[in-house]
């Protein structure tokens, strides 16, 4: 329950006057606003401000494409990244969203230099060094506000390249085990660098990990399915399965526990485990009721659901006891 509507619920029941009221909430800690709120919502603000910033000059620049000369253009989109590094260099206090901004226009710069010159390179070039470029400007700035796009950028540049080397083609078919397993590995890699094992190297927090776990678990989770329900099951189907069976192992320690990354590998893990099901329900032969296939996987589902949850929830609950237990 609502602390606050409690003591205004107590305060009814006993007919407190404005003053007595105040007192109540003065005691209970709710008369004022949380210490830390003026500097998270000033810091919030101003992360907004820069990805609304950058974004309103890429398509400023869209706006105005008739107006301005290549040279200008280039010399927009150059002097914008110049002006935010020297910022994020020299302003301490901004420098999380001034690098977030330098980053979002070296990106910009990038998508620009590719659609004059067209190069011929893959798209997965572009970004591979766009993230190239920024790596330095996230190392200097060690805050999750460029690193968590930093690893968007990485992870769209690992799943272009994949679409490259398999045809240009959105497939999963047993020749392309490798491709799939080369990019999969590059993830991985990619998550154990922006772990808190690496943090005193990058000062990269939670949430840059969270985001290339989440992402490379949508990938190797919707590439299994479609190695799945290939003709014959592709290897990219048990491999995944063997992938994420180790990583939950792996986060299920006490010493490498991360809930996020746990609950989003058990769901990946359960999606497969399901699919799997299905496909063997509706393809061996059974003359069996449709429906009841249908309720017999809900009924796994479930379960596997529950039994995930529970198992989660004990493991936070046992390390988070065992963490505040003074030794």
């Amino acid at each position: 329950m609502n602390p606050r509507l409690s003591l205004y619920e107590l305060a009814h029941r006993h007919q407190l006057d404005a003053t007595a009221t105040q007192r109540l909430f003065h005691a209970a800690g709710l008369d004022a606003e949380p210490a830390a709120l003026q500097t998270w919502f000033w810091k919030g603000v101003a992360v907004l401000a820069a990805a609304l910033g950058g974004l309103g000059l890429i398509l400023w620049l869209a706006a105005n494409w008739e107006s301005l000369g290549r040279m200008g253009r280039f010399a927009l989109l150059q002097g914008s990244v110049l002006a935010m590094g020297l910022g994020a260099a020299t302003q301490a206090r901004l420098r999380a969203p001034l690098g977030l901004l330098a980053l979002l226009c070296i990106g910009g710069l990038f998508a620009y230099f590719g659609q004059t010159y067209q190069t011929g390179a893959d798209p997965w070039q572009l970004f591979a060094v766009w993230a190239l470029l920024a790596l330095p400007l996230c190392l200097g700035a060690r805050s999750d506000v460029l690193w968590a796009p930093w690893a968007l950028v990485m992870m769209t540049a690992i799943s272009l390249w994949t679409y490259a080397h398999t045809g240009h083609r959105w497939r999963a078919e047993p020749q392309d085990l490798t491709a799939y397993a080369m990019a999969w590995l590059a993830a991985l890699a990619l998550i154990a660098a922006l772990s808190p094992a690496a943090a005193r190297f990058t000062g990269a927090g939670p949430w840059a990990m969270r985001t290339a776990a989440t992402l490379t678990v949508m990938a190797m989770t919707l590439a299994a399915i479609v190695a799945l329900f290939h003709k014959d099951v592709a290897p990219h189907y048990p491999l995944a399965l063997a992938l994420f069976a180790i990583a939950a192992g792996v986060l299920a320690r006490r010493d490498t526990f991360e809930i996020f990354v746990l609950s989003a590998v058990a769901l990946g893990l359960n999606t497969l485990l399901v699919a799997g099901l299905a496909r063997w329900l509706f393809e061996s032969g059974s003359s069996g009721d449709p429906i009841g296939r249908l309720f017999l996987i809900g009924l796994v589902a479930a379960g596997l659901l529950a039994a995930s949850v529970s198992a989660i929830t004990g493991l936070a609950r046992r390390y988070g006891t065992a963490q505040e237990t003074p030794s």
